[in-house]
């Protein structure tokens, strides 16, 4: 399984880039994933409906499935740890994991820059890239605007890791 992370603040594109990417990387036979970290404070909202009464009722775990479908829901002590996250993933068998947020995890990122005072992003660990509102001319930092451009380096990038892979040159997927 591959992972990849999305960073940056809020309303700086994240999360429109993951949806983008699920839609390509499924339209090329890729099996996503996709983990966001609620950054905002508090716990995330659940929708109010019977699967969540459980829940409410004080279970630590619970879940409801149907016509192969799960949703779950589970208490962690304080917040949980990524790698714990990633573990649960992997059971799904996946080829590829985006996280939206955990700007701190050690895994390859791109990072979101809506204005200036988001530069300080850039020196996180593992940035493989960026997606910018303002123009910058470093690495691998694309404009706003160039969505095919972006997107195709992501795509190519992913193929380069190895396993998840329709490329033709064998040499590089395994």
């Amino acid at each position: 399984m591959i992972i990849l992370q999305v960073v940056g603040y809020q309303n700086s594109g994240k999360t429109t880039l993951i949806e983008k990417l699920v839609r390509e990387f499924t339209n090329r036979g890729v099996k996503v994933g996709t983990l966001k970290h609620h950054g905002h404070g508090g716990k995330p909202e659940l929708p109010k409906k019977d699967s969540t009464r459980h829940w409410e009722a004080g279970a630590l775990v619970s879940a409801v499935e149907g016509d192969g479908t799960l949703f779950l829901t589970a208490a962690t002590h304080n917040s949980c740890n990524l790698s714990k996250l990633i573990e649960l993933y992997r059971h799904f068998e996946i080829d590829l994991l985006l996280i939206e947020g955990f700007k701190n995890s050690p895994y390859p990122k791109i990072v979101c820059i809506r204005d200036e005072c988001d530069l300080h992003l850039l020196q996180l660990q593992n940035v493989v890239a960026s997606i910018s509102w303002v123009p910058l001319n470093e690495g691998n930092s694309f404009f706003i605007s160039e969505e095919k451009k972006y997107i195709e380096w992501i795509i190519q990038y992913v193929k380069g890791e190895g396993n998840v892979c329709d490329c033709e040159r064998t040499d590089r997927c395994h």
